[in-house]
């Protein structure tokens, strides 16, 4: 149970993000590494949610408990110490990107995607460039690659009122919008197409 519970402080650090990270111990590389394996070995066309990638990561993570005890007194820090931990969480997955890690990478990627019946559905978050009007409207946002990604509004989301009047004040801001895969038919192309849904939008 304790180890189960130092699993989930490590978790929450990696999902909150950026921190800043010292160099690694011998036993935190060990444990990069047999966490990678892991996770490298995990049968991904089984892992179809988020809820299913969470539980793969954690049950990776879980396989490391003796070596999480031997992690915490190589970095002093108390186990009871949920911040310090949850930063340690966060550097175990820095470790695991900074080694290009493919299993992290691709458990990564279904953890911000979701399928429930039958529906992908993620977030993407940038600047809204424009808006183009079709037969229907796209909020058009831009990466920091500035790479262009279009949605569609299709029906209506909470908060689409906010943008019928002017939806143009709204250039140069950051969103995030959360959207879902459909599939449409497209006459001119006489083919099926999946484009992004908006169902949720929030400004940063």
């Amino acid at each position: 149970m304790k180890h189960a519970y130092l699993c989930a402080s490590l978790f929450l650090g990696l999902s909150y993000g950026a921190a800043a990270q010292s160099t690694p111990g011998p036993v935190e590389m060990k444990m990069t590494e047999n966490i990678c394996s892991c996770i490298s070995e995990l049968d991904f066309d089984q892992i179809t949610t988020k809820q299913l990638a969470e539980k793969a990561f954690m049950d990776c993570f879980s396989e490391q408990g003796a070596m999480l005890l031997q992690l915490a007194e190589e970095r002093h820090i108390d186990i009871t110490d949920h911040p310090a931990m949850r930063t340690l969480g966060t550097e175990l997955g820095k470790n695991l990107l900074a080694q290009n890690c493919p299993g992290f990478m691709k458990l990564s990627m279904a953890m911000v995607k979701d399928v429930q019946n039958g529906v992908s559905t993620g977030t993407t978050e940038g600047k809204l460039k424009r808006m183009d009007t079709k037969d229907f409207n796209y909020f058009v946002l831009t990466d920091n690659e500035n790479m262009e990604k279009s949605f569609i509004w299709l029906r209506q989301f909470p908060g689409s009122e906010n943008y019928m009047s002017n939806p143009q004040k709204f250039i140069g801001k950051k969103f995030r919008i959360k959207w879902q895969d459909v599939e449409v038919y497209v006459p001119n192309a006489k083919s099926y197409y999946t484009i992004k849904e908006v169902v949720g939008l929030e400004v940063l």
